[in-house]
């Protein structure tokens, strides 16, 4: 099957898995708003215009007998040729008349209830079952975040290893946005810090500092709506080794919880009982632990209560971390357990109880 009818064909069968919810619902439409749900139901489209917003510059409306784009004239002709696969038609309203759209996404659910992923005037939210199944990737989405796991693997490795110590933050972050760039990924969070920040911030948004004797990098890279997060440090001499692998013992056994049937919050609860036994009790208060990731960066993330059953399908991206370490990777739950796609077979790692971790990239400044 040729990549544009294989897409075509996953937008068949989540259009036919939003149409059985409608359905099940009795209601009349359904409409998803967010980036997120757009790259979802398009097969990875983006509606994306500015990066940052959680809401893009169209929308998908599905009924019982149509699947439309409603989305201005501005937008439509671009986003018909370069996003959109076969299996939708258009609403086009002109730009100074959005109200259009409201009338007619009225119109198409002919008094019933409007479902959409973020409810405003009246609508209702989508059922929790069909946010459950979206978290599930199919064989396609898994392929694509293979791919974009690799590459961003590689944008992050190139970048710290052009690193110097007299680079400020800025300059770091910017060879990191660049890397992802040059290789068709939205950079939709790059963090940086050097040696004196690292150890006070744990989202270490990027300034003029130089990085000085270490710095770490962090990306949440987006492509075709799929997130490959990941953190990785250089060391311009000595790395501290025995906060390395004192973490890497507490994330082997929050990953050895991630099993099909499982709950979100069993991961969490392992976690918790590893920076025990480190005696880092405090450690798991001090930032959030990651959890599902997908079509957000964190779709759900872990806690002492989160019900969420594990399934195979699933992504995870979890950052266990002490003050100035941290170690983060994005994982897809297969048959056979744990596949990691953000591995970088060049970069420096360990054995952990069987799966290769990163360690520390250690250089000497140049003299």
């Amino acid at each position: 099957m040729t990549p544009v009818r294989q897409r075509a064909a996953e937008v068949a069968d989540k259009l036919a898995l939003l149409r059985a919810h409608l359905a099940a619902a009795g209601a009349g439409a359904i409409r998803l708003r967010g980036v997120d749900w757009f790259a979802w139901v398009t097969a990875g489209g983006s509606s994306a215009v500015l990066q940052t917003t959680d809401e893009g510059v169209a929308e998908v409306l599905v009924t019982l007998e149509e699947a439309c784009i409603l989305t201005d004239d501005i937008e439509a002709e671009r986003l018909r040729a370069e996003e959109l696969p076969d299996g939708f038609t258009f609403h086009i309203e002109p730009w100074t008349e959005p109200e259009l759209r409201e009338r007619y996404v009225q119109n198409a659910a002919a008094g019933r209830t409007v479902l959409s992923d973020r409810p405003a005037n009246g609508e209702q939210p989508l059922p929790n079952a069909l946010r459950q199944r979206r978290m599930v990737l199919g064989p396609d989405e898994r392929e694509r975040y293979r791919l974009l796991g690799r590459e961003a693997a590689e944008a992050m490795s190139d970048s710290l290893r052009r690193a110097r110590p007299d680079w400020t933050e800025f300059e770091l972050a910017g060879a990191g946005a660049e890397a992802l760039w040059r290789r068709g990924i939205h950079p939709a969070l790059v963090l940086a810090a050097g040696a004196r920040r690292l150890p006070a911030w744990r989202h270490p948004i990027p300034t003029a500092e130089p990085l000085g004797a270490r710095a770490m990098l962090v990306f949440c890279a987006r492509r075709h709506g799929l997130y490959a997060n990941l953190t990785r440090f250089v060391s311009f001499g000595p790395a501290p080794l025995d906060e390395q692998r004192a973490l890497m013992e507490i994330e082997a056994t929050g990953l050895a919880a991630i099993q099909p049937g499982k709950s979100l919050s069993a991961v969490y609860h392992a976690l918790e009982a590893a920076y025990k036994h480190a005696d880092r009790e405090a450690a798991i208060r001090e930032h959030h632990q990651g959890g599902i990731t997908g079509y957000r960066a964190r779709e759900i993330v872990t806690g002492p209560t989160t019900a969420t059953l594990l399934e195979e399908g699933m992504a995870f991206a979890f950052n266990p971390s002490f003050a100035g370490v941290k170690i983060e990777e994005t994982f897809l739950l297969g048959p056979d357990g744990l596949e990691n796609l953000t591995f970088d077979p060049g970069w420096p790692a360990a054995d952990v109880h069987g799966r290769k971790r990163p360690l520390w990239l250690e250089t000497q400044a140049p003299s």
